[in-house]
């Protein structure tokens, strides 16, 4: 298969790019840099004022839209938000333009989102059934995010939207904020520990991104998380145990909301959300403990 990925040079983006390489398909990558080809994958400018990429996209089997400024990158002013919202808009915008340029439209398209959608709850249990919508800032990008990207089924395409978890990866993402005190001896239980943290290995992200491609019968929200969801006093713990260092010393709430604002949202409140659709279709996650996803990451 030929298949188009806006954001992929991103965190998800590179890692989904190399599974689609090493699994014989062609990847063809929307950039603001050059045109060209670069370690097996074609660059294709977009955004730009002289860009036409529907050009070098025609023929593609699946579009995926991962574009957008990181929730993790500097802390969530007034601007900063501007950028998160816009840039998604922006990016979806463009999307569905060349979509609707393209003569032979693509059998998939798949647009990121999160689990940010549903409302912050230490009780409920979310499915891509539940109707609930979060009201806060989080919540009200990913509502507008998915309308728009919705738009796709007008044109007769198949379109997904990926709710993504927290998402575990080494080196990006939020995964070495919270491994850090734990590497540095000082590790504990974040704010009131009860926030539910539903978690899923990059690996398993590339893994799912492919297997909706492949599966025609899944269309809509789909939730990309773990089956096995944890609080966070014993998702921390999990992170020690993995990490062999020590789960003992509490970060207050209020520590992090000074260190990190509104953001801090991210690790001091959550939602327990189920892959229901996922597992429906036997998508079977490689990762499914906390313990085994950190050790992982952590013993390459």
């Amino acid at each position: 298969m030929k298949i188009a990925i806006a954001g992929g040079t991103g965190m998800v983006g590179k890692k989904f790019s190399n599974l689609l390489l090493n699994s014989g398909h062609e990847v063809v990558v929307l950039t603001r840099g050059e045109n060209g080809f670069q370690n097996g994958i074609q660059f294709v400018n977009w955004l730009t004022d002289s860009a036409k990429p529907e050009a070098a996209l025609e023929g593609i089997d699946a579009f995926v839209n991962l574009a957008g400024v990181s929730l993790n990158d500097g802390r969530w002013t007034v601007q900063q938000k501007e950028k998160i919202f816009q840039s998604r808009m922006e990016s979806t915008d463009e999307v569905l333009r060349i979509l609707k340029a393209l003569k032979n439209k693509p059998n998939v398209y798949i647009n990121a989102s999160a689990v940010g959608i549903y409302p912050v709850s230490t009780t409920t249990v979310y499915t891509e059934n539940s109707t609930q919508k979060a009201n806060d800032f989080l919540g009200m990008v990913v509502q507008h995010w998915e309308e728009r990207a919705l738009k796709a089924q007008a044109l007769g395409i198949r379109t997904c939207i990926t709710r993504f978890g927290v998402i575990l990866a080494k080196n990006e993402g939020a995964l070495p904020l919270m491994t850090l005190p734990y590497q540095l001896g000082i590790g504990g239980t974040v704010g009131s520990g009860k926030q539910w943290i539903s978690w899923i290995h990059i690996e398993d992200v590339a893994n799912a991104l492919l297997f909706v491609i492949e599966h025609k019968t899944l269309a809509g929200p789909i939730n990309f998380t773990s089956p096995n969801v944890k609080q966070m006093k014993n998702f921390g713990k999990s992170i020690g145990a993995a990490l062999h260092r020590p789960h003992w010393l509490p970060v207050p709430s209020i520590a992090l909301k000074l260190a990190l604002g509104e953001k801090s949202a991210l690790v001091l409140e959550g939602q327990h959300v189920m892959p229901e659709k996922l597992l429906q279709a036997n998508f079977l996650f490689k990762f499914v403990s906390v313990e085994d996803a950190i050790t992982n990451l952590y013993s390459n």
